[in-house]
């Protein structure tokens, strides 16, 4: 019989607290019944391309 073998998880995930204007909780609540995503997963897919399509200009 084989076990069942359970190996530690990898948690890549911290908690994070941040301050935004209520129209915009607003958009994300309404964006995450459409998609079927959590706000959490929208907010984190939108930063993620946020830093990869980052542009930063010197003075």
């Amino acid at each position: 019989m084989n076990k069942f073998v359970v190996t530690p998880k990898e948690d890549k995930t911290v908690t994070m607290t941040i301050r935004i204007d209520r129209n915009l909780q607003d958009q994300y609540t309404k964006l995450a019944a459409q998609t079927n995503h959590s706000r959490n997963e929208l907010i984190g897919m939108a930063l993620q391309y946020a830093i990869d399509n980052m542009e930063i200009k010197e003075k």
